[in-house]
């Protein structure tokens, strides 16, 4: 973006390579950056990852990260980070993003590791969902839902400044 905001999407160890391909296809809709936080369950030469993100896929171009441990070093370069989660006490709603947002999403199957939703307390948020049954929404749909609801409230309100 060239407002000054900044929107990054990561995915830590994701499993599944349908949707970080359409994650990433999500991300060049809503003008974030895509990361990918290895190990990764699938191979970036997939052609499945390359059907999830359509012929978009080669636009995408996300990062690469070889471990966690490397991401976290440059997270304070990129923004604020926000966890998702279905645990987490607030929703998405109640969450006020500032200009450099990092939205962190964990593996479909377990989520975010243990580690990160407890050093980062008062920066886990979950969608709100009607259904008390509902465990979870798709990892795709979790990052199209947050990054547009980031947009959303950037265009309510003008930029905080340099």
């Amino acid at each position: 973006m060239d407002d000054g905001r900044a929107l990054h999407v990561a995915l830590i160890e994701p499993e599944i390579h349908f949707n970080t391909g359409n994650a990433g296809r999500t991300c060049l809709a809503a003008g974030a950056r895509l990361h990918l936080v290895e190990p990764l369950g699938f191979s970036l030469d997939s052609s499945q990852l390359r059907r999830g993100g359509l012929d978009y896929w080669p636009r995408v171009k996300p990062r690469l990260w070889p471990s966690w441990r490397r991401f976290a070093a440059a997270l304070p370069g990129l923004g604020e980070p926000w966890l998702l989660t279905p645990e987490a006490p607030r929703t998405l709603w109640d969450a006020r993003f500032q200009d450099r947002v990092v939205l962190l999403f964990g593996r479909e199957s377990v989520g975010l590791p243990a580690e990160l939703r407890a050093a980062w307390p008062e920066r886990l948020i979950r969608i709100p969902m009607d259904d008390p049954g509902l465990r979870s929404l798709n990892l795709s749909t979790s990052v199209g839902i947050s990054s547009f609801e980031v947009r959303r409230q950037w265009a309510a309100r003008p930029r905080a400044g340099p």
